[in-house]
């Protein structure tokens, strides 16, 4: 009898023994579940080095955030009237801008650390990190954006990438500052056309896009 109850007694303490491992093992997955929520949240601001240390003064950006420092530094009026002169200048033999070459240089800088965020902003959308509803007004300013365009600029981003890799927008960054700074003049006119093109558009989506998120805040 006494050893019945000895090992009844052993078989009902061993219970709570397998509740409480039971409890410390939900208690360790909840934890492990609240310590993982700030990391998604730090993915969405996550920061970057879009090359832009040299003309902003901060080396990372957010691509949003890289997108409104741009134009804090740069008018888009401005950019695009000295792209559209650098154009002209490149494919005429003797013909310089009458810029200062390190403004042009700056210009150079600015503008590849705005493409670099414009194709990041693109990939998140494929993958729909990065959303942005689409306006139903009428566009307001000329330009080569269609009115889907208008309505939805991160599309730009999207198939300007479509059309040219980075590093082909780099080389005609490089092609438009060399030939516009010096006596020669590109022979290739052909490629430097549509990149041009295609940075047009992404300048007015990355304008929209900024005046579009300014507004919500």
């Amino acid at each position: 009898m006494l050893l019945i109850l000895k090992s009844d007694f052993k078989a009902k303490s061993q219970k709570p023994k397998a509740k409480s491992q039971k409890l410390s093992t939900i208690n360790y997955q909840l934890s492990a579940i609240n310590y993982h929520k700030p990391k998604k949240q730090k993915m969405k601001n996550k920061k970057r080095d879009f090359g832009a240390r040299f003309w902003s003064g901060t080396r990372k950006h957010s691509a949003i955030d890289l997108l409104e420092t741009f134009f804090q530094f740069n008018d888009p009026a401005e950019v695009k009237h000295n792209l559209s002169i650098m154009m002209q200048c490149s494919v005429r033999q003797k013909s310089r801008i009458l810029k200062d070459p390190a403004e042009v240089f700056h210009l150079h800088q600015s503008l590849r650390s705005l493409i670099r965020a414009a194709r990041l902003i693109g990939k998140k959308s494929k993958k729909g990190k990065f959303q942005m509803l689409p306006e139903n007004h009428s566009p307001m300013l000329p330009g080569f954006l269609s009115a889907e365009e208008y309505q939805n600029p991160v599309k730009v981003f999207r198939e300007a990438f479509q059309t040219g890799t980075l590093h082909e927008y780099d080389n005609f960054l490089s092609a438009v500052v060399y030939f516009s700074l010096g006596d020669a003049r590109c022979e290739e006119e052909r490629r430097i056309i549509i990149p041009y093109i295609q940075l047009i558009k992404i300048l007015d989506a990355a304008w929209l896009i900024v005046k579009r998120t300014s507004t919500k805040k």
